[in-house]
């Protein structure tokens, strides 16, 4: 086993195709296929399927994944830490619920930054892709929330994953809806006085367990439902149709212009108490990077004067 095949596994697992990988590495595909063949062989497992779509991990590739990055990431350290005369190679990957503030956060540290050669990656996903990119260190952490609902399936899905929650702010549900909704002048809203309203969510593909909705009482019926994919398409629904979202009542910059946070009176409403808890996981086996330190700490100062948060102190 080399480090030059984890690499190569690293890469096509990432990319979900030997071919992408190849031209990211600048390699080519039967190099990549015959290392990926020659540690399957080696190790008497096997790593991918194959298809016409490419490639998928199968159990024992997940696992095995998961122990390469810890590799990988080791042995860089140590190059870095010992070459002499190179320049550092900083890196910051970061999965996340849809939210504006962790954005945020990550731009601020990116901009920050002023070394050499440096690689940040940032990627708004599903609740169980967050909790799956830690565990398989495809992420140094994940920014997601719980709630008296869904706190007992999630934290056995992160003891699970090996990962460590760390809790960021409490926040109160409000709604989001866009200034020209009729209910847009109201200084606080019921779910019945939503219920001919359009509820907005985020889809959580094969995933798609209420415990794992990114909004909260998303288990409670409802009779129109939209769901989507990206922030973007939340707020262009929010500007410009009478449908609504519930979150943390924190606004982003891009929704500060034709969005109005209304606070969800949550008394009698079952399953929730009605607080959203936001934070973040990072596996337990992860060290702390200087730069991963930067970003969580950016994390709080974000949102330390928002008045719509109760931040934690660490």
């Amino acid at each position: 086993m080399t480090l030059q095949q984890l690499r190569y596994l690293i890469a096509i697992a990432e990319f979900g195709s030997i071919n992408a990988a190849a031209q990211n590495l600048y390699a080519s595909q039967s190099n990549l296929s015959t290392a990926i063949k020659e540690l399957e062989a080696e190790l008497g497992i096997t790593i991918f399927t194959r298809s016409n779509r490419g490639v998928t991990l199968t159990n024992d590739g997940t696992e095995l994944l998961g122990y390469a990055r810890q590799v990988i990431q080791q042995a860089d350290m140590l190059s870095e830490r010992y070459a002499k005369g190179s320049s550092s190679h900083a890196r910051l990957t970061v999965s996340t619920q849809h939210y504006a503030f962790s954005v945020q956060a990550f731009v601020e540290v990116a901009e920050m930054y002023t070394g050499d050669e440096y690689e940040f990656t940032l990627r708004e996903c599903r609740t169980g892709e967050i909790i799956d990119d830690v565990r398989t260190f495809r992420s140094e952490i994940g920014i997601l929330f719980r709630d008296s609902f869904n706190s007992r399936v999630l934290d056995k899905a992160f003891a699970d994953a090996n990962v460590v929650f760390t809790p960021l702010f409490d926040a109160q549900v409000h709604v989001f809806v866009g200034e020209h909704h009729p209910l847009a002048k109201a200084k606080i809203l019921t779910l019945d006085d939503l219920e001919d309203y359009p509820r907005y969510s985020f889809e959580q593909g094969t995933e798609n367990s209420f415990y794992y909705a990114e909004e909260p009482f998303n288990q409670i019926p409802h009779k129109k439902e939209i769901r989507f994919s990206d922030r973007g398409t939340l707020t262009n629904l929010l500007t410009n149709h009478i449908g609504y979202t519930l979150s943390t009542g924190v606004l982003s910059s891009e929704m500060h212009t034709g969005i109005v946070s209304i606070p969800l009176d949550t008394r009698g409403l079952p399953g929730s108490n009605g607080t959203m808890q936001v934070g973040y996981i990072i596996h337990s086996q992860m060290k702390r990077s200087p730069l991963l330190e930067d970003y969580i700490s950016m994390l709080e100062n974000v949102m330390r004067d928002n008045p719509f948060v109760h931040p934690y102190k660490h």
